[in-house]
């Protein structure tokens, strides 16, 4: 999803006027969160709290982060990131035993702010070992529920887009929605093997009029369907849950053992904004590698930069138990039950504006 930078308010959120308009919202985000700790407890999940700096932040191509330098007693230097997602850390934990875990992290994206977007704010990440990603979508829909009873709301309202909370989610496979809202056959351009035919989806995106350009990869029509024709459509009147992506748009999560053309991923949207993000965890160590490769060869060859990829998760990886996991963007779920137009409005204290 693209971003753009706000303009510098008038006067800083830390006056007393910004902050008494803002506290209404601040105090609902904490009731939400006290709720879900709740939700948390009484299924039996561990609360625990992973370290900010690691060794790469995330190998996925369009993720930034921010780097930074650790310096040893003798002077020697190592490039160290702070994290775009607690996922790593949160695996290695299911890999040392642990069955049920959640995090309320705070997390860094560079290249990021927006209405929708922060350079630091909080996710929410649950896993459950042993557990399907099915009962994950469960977990999604009673969260939404329960966010809109803590703050007394039975509509989440944004940008003239209204979703019940409390209604089941539509559940709704990516070839659908690239079949409803662009009348695009998505699996004829997948492979059985995951391999994807980039001219078979552009004549698609011809027929439907979609304007590309001649050097757009699989993944950049692919996004561009998404962005263009299917996310507008998303979570109106009441929630979707976007599952069943192709296996090359998924780094993290297995294959379908319906459909190897597609991996056990899914994205939970209300009004339009994109909540959720949960797999079918990977398991396969050599298969993580490398699409971790071909996810920084992309990198390079977009951006000129790559991140390390870190060992330590790798042989973890081959260790853990099969699990499902999800991560949601705990400022949006209060910012569509709070009845904020921003996420900054939901944030106690947003950082600074650092370009003018």
């Amino acid at each position: 999803m693209s971003s753009s930078r706000p303009a510098v308010s008038r006067s800083p959120w830390w006056t007393q006027a910004n902050h008494a308009d803002r506290r209404p919202f601040l105090m609902g985000r904490n009731a939400i969160q006290a709720a879900l700790r709740g939700f948390f407890g009484e299924r039996d999940f561990v609360e625990v709290d992973t370290a900010t700096l690691q060794i790469s932040p995330g190998n996925e191509t369009h993720l930034h982060a921010f780097a930074t330098e650790a310096i040893a007693i003798d002077g020697a230097r190592a490039s160290i990131y702070l994290h775009t997602s607690p996922e790593f850390a949160c695996k290695k934990l299911l890999a040392a035993g642990e069955k049920r875990i959640f995090t309320f992290a705070h997390v860094y994206r560079n290249r990021e702010r927006g209405a929708l977007h922060h350079p630091e704010f909080t996710m929410l990440e649950w896993y459950r070992a042993g557990e399907s990603y099915e009962q994950l979508m469960a977990d999604c829909a009673d969260m939404l529920a329960l966010a809109a009873e803590t703050t007394g709301t039975d509509r989440f309202i944004f940008r003239g887009m209204e979703v019940d909370p409390f209604a089941e989610p539509e559940r709704l496979s990516l070839a659908e929605a690239f079949e409803r809202y662009a009348g695009i056959d998505l699996l004829a351009s997948v492979a059985a093997n995951g391999e994807t035919d980039r001219d078979l989806l552009a004549a698609g995106l011809k027929r439907t009029g979609i304007r590309f350009a001649e050097d757009d990869t699989w993944a950049d029509l692919f996004s561009r369907v998404l962005v263009e024709k299917i996310e507008p459509h998303l979570g109106q009147s009441r929630a979707t849950i976007l599952c069943e992506y192709p296996v090359s748009e998924a780094a993290l999560a297995r294959p379908s053992a319906r459909d190897p053309r597609v991996a056990e991923r899914f994205e939970l949207y209300a009004c339009g904004v994109e909540l959720a993000n949960a797999f079918g965890e990977l398991t396969d160590a050599g298969e993580q590698r490398r699409r971790f490769e071909h996810e920084m060869a992309e990198k390079s060859r977009i951006y000129g930069e790559r991140y390390p990829i870190d060992e330590d998760f790798l042989a973890a990886l081959a260790a853990m138990p099969d699990a499902s996991g999800a991560a949601l963007g705990f400022d949006r779920l209060a910012m569509l039950a709070t009845g904020a137009s921003r996420v900054e409005q939901v944030m106690w204290a947003p950082v600074a504006e650092v370009f003018s």
